[in-house]
């Protein structure tokens, strides 16, 4: 069977048309847009901030922890936790029986010695009046030697006998004033004004001041916290005592606590690791070397609490009105000290990319632009991913 010459031309030209449409079906699935897309950004004038970041935590002012200078069963406890003391104010009593024991102990003793010296007094007055008498009766020939010698002896005991005892007086008057303090020390006073945040010991319970001194209860002044940050040996040598400080808390986030830093310490509180020669006590997984720097904040309502985690920034340097771009639209750093930066141009509605020599400014997570770029131009960050990013554009480019 053989086919006529018009049904030929028909089936070529249906192939023809069977294989255009897959060459655009093709085109269409498989190379239809995927000309080149960039996610952009613009240059914005905005306040820029350089700054080292910390984590840090918050102190009281001043906290002391109230101990006992005597030992005993804790009598009464006179505050409740978080009450207001004043300087001088009685928080608490131990039972004194033993304290005052001991005071009459040492008050009879001071008496029993001042009773032995107006005797010994006493003796002193027939001894002088006996030596004179030996020494008149020597003189006239009417006496012996021996009775003056043996009469000079006994004044000179006398004499020293009472020395004694005056010394045993002012030794008994020591015990007598330190079995006093001792009582003193049952009634546990406050060191300073402040607010109880602590309640270490309840009472009946015993304390022995005899090993390290017990602590009763712990006072604090917070009207004025302190924020000891941790920063970082490499951050250290830019962080100054009088640079601006701000902090924010776990649980007021949104909220910027400002100050001004007080001081910077000197060495870690690892220093307290090393052995007595200045060396450092070998660490085989040596821990990183973090430096306190210390502000404090007034806390008028009570909001900051001991403990509190701070989130910490020490502003470096400032720029109010600044250009600014992402740090990650920054390009090669050339031998000049400039950024390589994309940016796209547009012109008669054409979209193309040119590259710039950017001077950068401040450089902390955003870029303060110092010259090559102008307000509102938009700098590429990178081709799009298909993943929205806040702040950005996508733009196709033809």
């Amino acid at each position: 069977m053989r086919l006529s010459n018009k049904k030929i031309v028909v089936y070529l030209v249906s192939a023809a048309l069977l294989l255009l449409l897959a060459f655009a079906l093709y085109r269409f699935f498989f190379h239809g847009g995927k000309e080149t897309q960039y996610l952009t950004v613009p240059v914005v004038v905005a306040d820029i901030q350089d700054t080292v970041l910390a984590s840090g935590s918050l102190e009281a002012l001043q906290q002391v922890s109230v101990g006992a200078q005597a030992s005993g069963q804790l009598k009464s406890l006179k505050v409740v936790l978080g009450q207001e003391v004043k300087k001088g104010q009685l928080v608490a009593e131990i039972d004194s029986l033993t304290q005052q024991n001991a005071l009459q102990n040492a008050e009879f003793a001071l008496m029993q010695v001042r009773a032995q010296l107006r005797s010994k007094q006493a003796s002193l007055v027939q001894a002088q009046l006996n030596f004179k008498r030996q020494q008149r009766l020597l003189a006239g020939d009417a006496g012996s030697r021996e009775s003056y010698e043996t009469a000079e002896a006994t004044l000179q005991a006398t004499l020293a006998d009472i020395d004694s005892l005056n010394a045993q007086i002012e030794q008994a008057k020591i015990t007598v004033s330190t079995a006093m303090l001792n009582l003193g020390y049952t009634k546990i006073t406050a060191p300073m004004d402040g607010k109880v945040v602590s309640i270490v010991t309840k009472e009946g319970q015993t304390v022995n001041s005899a090993q390290l001194a017990p602590t009763i209860i712990i006072l604090a002044e917070l009207k004025t916290m302190t924020v000891k940050a941790l920063v970082s040996e490499a951050d250290v040598i830019r962080v100054k005592p009088q640079q601006p400080v701000f902090f924010t808390i776990l649980g007021n986030p949104d909220h910027r606590f400002h100050g001004k830093l007080r001081s910077v310490e000197l060495a870690p509180d690892s220093i307290g690791n090393d052995t007595g020669d200045g060396k450092k006590k070998s660490d085989a997984n040596a821990a990183p070397i973090y430096y306190n720097a210390l502000f404090d904040i007034p806390n008028p309502d009570n909001k900051l609490r001991i403990s509190m985690t701070a989130q910490v920034s020490i502003v470096l340097s400032e720029v109010k009105g600044a250009l600014m771009i992402p740090s990650t639209a920054l390009g090669e750093r050339g031998k000049d000290g400039r950024y390589q930066v994309k940016v796209l141009e547009t012109k008669d509605g054409k979209h193309s990319v040119a590259t710039r020599q950017v001077r950068i400014g401040i450089n902390n997570v955003r870029a303060q632009v110092l010259d090559g770029l102008k307000a509102g131009e938009k700098v590429i960050l990178g081709e799009d991913s298909g993943t929205p990013q806040a702040d950005t554009s996508t733009v196709m480019l033809d």
